[in-house]
């Protein structure tokens, strides 16, 4: 189980990463050059709080739409609660994607270190860890 959820988490990431690994690549050899200036500024804080959105706020939302339906169950099923914590690693997993963005369009330093921030807490958090997935057992009482 903690196999299956850590192989959908780097399969989900190892693309965004590869991905920052060519866009600095691309931009260090002066290979291709992104200069995309016709963007509104608007889009600055729009990109930024998109990523504060996937990385903070849908989570949330969605474990506490999870733990409401489970209140009044006296355990989940196992299948359920895979369900759940794949669903979760897939909206975490967006930030790293809306940093790629950010990174493509050269957002100023601050909504792109804003970005960055939240996409390596994004990573960071969501990590399935084993202390952490015997942890959110526990809270469901998830049961084989």
């Amino acid at each position: 189980m903690t196999h299956d959820l850590k192989r959908t988490y780097f399969i989900l990431l190892l693309p965004a990463v590869a991905g920052f690994v060519l866009i600095f690549a691309l931009q260090h050899f002066h290979l291709v050059n992104f200069n995309i200036s016709q963007i509104p500024p608007v889009l600055y804080p729009v990109i930024f709080i998109a990523s504060v959105c996937f990385a903070v706020a849908f989570p949330i939302f969605y474990r506490t739409v999870f733990a409401n339906k489970r209140r009044h169950q006296t355990h989940t099923a196992e299948e359920d609660w895979l369900k759940f914590e794949r669903n979760l690693l897939y909206i975490a997993l967006v930030t790293p994607y809306v940093c790629l963005i950010a990174q493509i369009l050269k957002l100023p330093r601050f909504h792109l270190g804003g970005t960055i921030i939240m996409a390596l807490y994004a990573v960071y958090y969501y990590y399935p860890s084993k202390k952490r997935i015997d942890y959110e057992r526990r809270i469901f009482r998830v049961k084989a």
